[in-house]
Order: structure tokens, then C-alpha cells, then sequence
């Protein structure tokens, strides 16, 4: 059975694979991979998928957004996801938001996002996720009932300035397992 990045242009597929530890700030300080944003910048939302694949527009840009937040080029994947009207626009904006740190903007736009056909599977993953991690009554808010974006948010607000609170590279974690179902339902 083909993943669902199978039908991924040979460009965005080098694209993802450039920066071995890209994703892993919390919160953007600076700029985004420079290699990255070259690739980005001569690639159109196009660009993106094989000939073969059949996606909307909204659906490719809303994968070139999600590859421009990948290496941390908030500015770009912002321009693109606020042209989104869509649920899945606004889950690409209320990321970006957060990884800027810009919470409650992020909060906002993922209050655009409730009944969002990844919530599910990102509820079920990071329970996943969660289970490995020892007991924290705490951190049972962010899949109590369901993926709860808010409690993510403030899991961010938290840990993001404090690399010795252990609870920062669960984050780090569920940061990328967002990015990882959103991205792929996008390209799907």
C-alpha cells in the first residue's frame, strides 16, 4: 500500500529530507534552514505533487505551507496558510502561531479547527505517545476527550523557554506528530 507521501514530487520529497533536525524548536527564534528556503523559493504549490497525483489547490498549498513550517521559515508558511479558507488552512496558521510564540493567536485559529478530520487520528497517536511517558495527571488534558489543541498550547507556553522541565521533549514529540498527520492528510 502506498504512504501517504508516495504521491510527493521527487523536489518536496529532497525538501523533507535536507534537515535531519528540522522541527524540533518549540518556539522559532531566527531563521529557518537557509538550504531549505532556497528549495522552497523556486518551488510552486504545483511543484509539490507527481503529475499523476490529482490534488486540489487548496491541498497543495496547504502541503508547500506545511513544508515552509517544517524548516522553521515561519513568515512564508503564514503567507500561504491565511489564504486558506479552510479548516485545514487555519490548522496551518494556528501552528504557525504557536511556534512564534503568539499563543493565544494560535488558540484562536485552532478554535477554527474543532471537528477537523486529523483530530482523531492525532488523539489516538499521541495517546500512543503518551502512554510511554510516566503518569502526569497533567498531561491527560491534551487527549481527555480527544486531541485538545488549547492544552497543547499551553504544554508549549509552559516548557518552550525551560530545556530542563522533562516534559519538553514530550512536546517536541507531539509537535512533530502534529506536523507528521497533518502534512500527510494534506498530501493524501
Amino acid at each position: 500500500m502506498e504512504s501517504q507521501t508516495d504521491v510527493l514530487s521527487s523536489r518536496a520529497r529532497e525538501i523533507l529530507s535536507i534537515n535531519p533536525s528540522a522541527y524540533q524548536s518549540l518556539v522559532v527564534v531566527g531563521a529557518g534552514n537557509d538550504q531549505a528556503k532556497r528549495m522552497l523559493e523556486g518551488l510552486s504549490a504545483q511543484d509539490i505533487f507527481l503529475e499523476s497525483a490529482s490534488k486540489s489547490g487548496e491541498q497543495r498549498n496547504a502541503t508547500l505551507a506545511g513544508l515552509w513550517l517544517f524548516h522553521d521559515w515561519l513568515d512564508e508558511s503564514h503567507t500561504i496558510s491565511q489564504s486558506i479558507h479552510s479548516a485545514t488552512g487555519s490548522f496551518w496558521h494556528a501552528i504557525m502561531h504557536r511556534r512564534e510564540g503568539d499563543f493565544s493567536n494560535s488558540k484562536y485559529w485552532y478554535a477554527r479547527v474543532t471537528g477537523h478530520p486529523v483530530l482523531p487520528t492525532l488523539a489516538a497517536q499521541a495517546g500512543d505517545v503518551l502512554r510511554q511517558e510516566p503518569a502526569d495527571k497533567g498531561l491527560l488534558r491534551l487527549i481527555a476527550n480527544g486531541w485538545n489543541p488549547n492544552a497543547f498550547v499551553d504544554l508549549v507556553e509552559a516548557v518552550y523557554n525551560d530545556k530542563s522541565d522533562a516534559r519538553r521533549g514530550l512536546a517536541v514529540r507531539l509537535q512533530q506528530l502534529e506536523w507528521k498527520v497533518l502534512f500527510e492528510f494534506c498530501a493524501r
